[in-house]
Order: C-alpha cells, then sequence, then structure tokens
C-alpha cells in the first residue's frame, strides 16, 4: 500500500476531545486546510496516480461516544474513542495519498422492524432492547407479534401484510444462518444529535475535502423500516413475502469502491456493520476477480466489536470473520504503518 505517513498533524487536532461532540468551525478550518495544502506540497486529488479510497462505517455518536445508545468499547472499555484517534491521526498523516473518503452513516427512524416499538407481547409490553432476539420460533408462537398500531405508518394501514413479512423475514435470517433479529435501543435517530458523524472525525473528513479538494461521499443506509442494514452495500433481507423487492444492493458503491486500486476500511463495529460490509465485497469480489481482495486494506486498529459487559462479547466471531478475510487475500493491517 503506498502510503505516506509522514505528514505532520494539524495543530487543531486534539486527541482528548475525540469522545466529545462539539461544533466544527468549517469556515476556520477550510482556510487552514488551503493553507496547510500549500506548505505541505499536497496535490489535489485528481493528479493522484494511485487512487486510494478510505471507507470509515458508521463513525457516528451513537456508536462512538462513551454516553451515546450503542457505544462501541470492545474489550476495553473505551474501543471507539481510541479507535477514531487513531483513524483521525491516520487521515491527517496521509492526508496527500487518500484520494477520496467515503463515510457511512446509518439512518434510522423510530418505527423499523429492530425497534422496541415494532413488536409487541400478549401483555401489551415492547421487548427490551439490546437483551431481546426475536426468533422465528418466537413468532411462530406468537411470542412477539408485530404491534399493529405502526401498522399505519409503515404499511398503509395494511396489519396482515404487515404480519406475513414479520414472519418471514425471521425465518429468512434464520435460513441464511445470519444472526437472530436483535431488538436494539433507537439509536442513529435522523435529525438527532446521535445520527452526527464524530466531531473530531468529521473535522478531519471535512479538512481533506478541502486540502484535496475532494468530495466526501456520503453514504446513507438503513432507513427501510422493513429490514435490517448493517452492510452498507445490501440490507438484510432483498424481498418480501410475496416474492417482491422491498430493499435492493448498492451496485453503484460497489463498482466505485472496487475502481479505486487501494480500498481502506475502519469504523465502527468490527463483528457487525463493518464485518457485514467487508463480507459483502468479498462476495462481490469473488464473483469479479479473487485477485481483487488484494487490494483492499483493513485498519485493524480502527475498529472494535461490540462488547457489553457480562451479557455478551462478540470479540471472537469479529477476529474469526477477519481472519477469513485476509485468507481470502485481505490486508490485516495497524494505522502507523
Amino acid at each position: 500500500m503506498n502510503i505516506n505517513t509522514q505528514l505532520p498533524i494539524p495543530s487543531h487536532f486534539d486527541s482528548g476531545k475525540v469522545g466529545q461532540v462539539w461544533r466544527v468551525p468549517y469556515q476556520d478550518r477550510a482556510v487552514e486546510a488551503e493553507d496547510w495544502a500549500k506548505q505541505q506540497g499536497i496535490q489535489p486529488a485528481a493528479e493522484d496516480k494511485t487512487r486510494i479510497c478510505l471507507l470509515i462505517i458508521d463513525a457516528q455518536n451513537t456508536f462512538c461516544i462513551p454516553e451515546f445508545e450503542l457505544f462501541v468499547g470492545g474489550r476495553s472499555g473505551t474501543g471507539a474513542v481510541d479507535d477514531n484517534v487513531r483513524l483521525c491521526e491516520f487521515i491527517y498523516r496521509n492526508l496527500g495519498a487518500i484520494t477520496e473518503i467515503a463515510a457511512t452513516m446509518d439512518t434510522h427512524t423510530a418505527m423499523q422492524i429492530f425497534h422496541p416499538v415494532f413488536w409487541i407481547n400478549d401483555a401489551g409490553e415492547y421487548p427490551i432492547p439490546a437483551a431481546t432476539n426475536i426468533t422465528l420460533d418466537d413468532v411462530q408462537k406468537g411470542v412477539w407479534k408485530v404491534n399493529p398500531a405502526v401498522a399505519y405508518s409503515i404499511a398503509g394501514g395494511d396489519y396482515p401484510a404487515l404480519e406475513k413479512h414479520a414472519l418471514h423475514y425471521v425465518r429468512k435470517l434464520s435460513d441464511d444462518g445470519k444472526y437472530p433479529l436483535i431488538v436494539w435501543p433507537y439509536h442513529s435517530m435522523l435529525g438527532g444529535i446521535g445520527h452526527a458523524l464524530v466531531s473530531a472525525v468529521e473535522e478531519a473528513i471535512f479538512f481533506h475535502n478541502i486540502a484535496r479538494m475532494s468530495q466526501t461521499n456520503f453514504e446513507i443506509k438503513g432507513s427501510n423500516p422493513l429490514t435490517e442494514n448493517y452492510s452498507v452495500l445490501r440490507p438484510e433481507v432483498l424481498q418480501g413475502y410475496d416474492g417482491g423487492p422491498i430493499a435492493q444492493k448498492n451496485d453503484f458503491l460497489i463498482q466505485k469502491l472496487l475502481d479505486f486500486d487501494v480500498l481502506i476500511i475502519a469504523g465502527q463495529a468490527k463483528s457487525h456493520c463493518v464485518a457485514w460490509t467487508i463480507d459483502d465485497l468479498l462476495t462481490e469480489i469473488t464473483a469479479l476477480d479473487a485477485n481483487l481482495a488484494s487490494k483492499v486494506y483493513l485498519l485493524e486498529d480502527c475498529t472494535s466489536a461490540v462488547v457489553v459487559p457480562g451479557v455478551v462479547d462478540f470479540t471472537e466471531q469479529a477476529d474469526a470473520a477477519f481472519a477469513r478475510f485476509a485468507s481470502a487475500g485481505m490486508h490485516i493491517v495497524k494505522s502507523g504503518g
């Protein structure tokens, strides 16, 4: 990987603020970025001979700030914060080599199949988020049922159709060997602070945008109420109970990513959205040309697994996935080189 890690880190970067939320002073940073590019001899991205893309997955407050809904602490307890310190430093040190940054944005509203309000039991209770898996057996036995009240907003009032979809959905997850449907806390809510990128990461991305004259590529995922969307490349389920499409692969992004000479991947969480995205990318690569895997680099120290102490630890699953990606020809690297 042709990456120059010798650039200094601009003085505005404060690693102690990476775990906090604050407003990026865009105009100040824009002026500084233009001056920085001149001082460091950084050329516009259009002049790159080797085109490098950095794909940052879901570096949002909801996953990366300790007091937010789904903070990815990893086994250390500070995982996502530490990861983002290294990620910001990686962007600044390699500012002159990264051609484009693509940032995915997990994007949700309240009434979605993985949020509590979608489901209800006979007592009229919603499932407890992060502690409830809804299995095929649960739905078949009526342990959990679709909340009739949500049909008005997301199914045009057709409750029977929504019931059929729910049963089909959990059966499809089971048949495909995927994780069971997890009921998550409300998170990455569109319009909320949790949806926003971590301030320090957003600042680094904006600085890169101006310094390299390279528009950041923001990719929205997860807004379909009828399916999960861990991977930015495709939702978990594409078809409804009647065989009709409910979602589709992001073929445009797949092709765009594979057109780069080098693709670097970081973000959260290693065990879920990162692993799912890489797995889908590998599927596409295998179908086209297995040798393309060699252009993919995974920043292992800029991603952490989901760990809820005493409840669940996905570290081993995440490490196993990365080992499989490495066996396929992808490179597992550290952000420092």
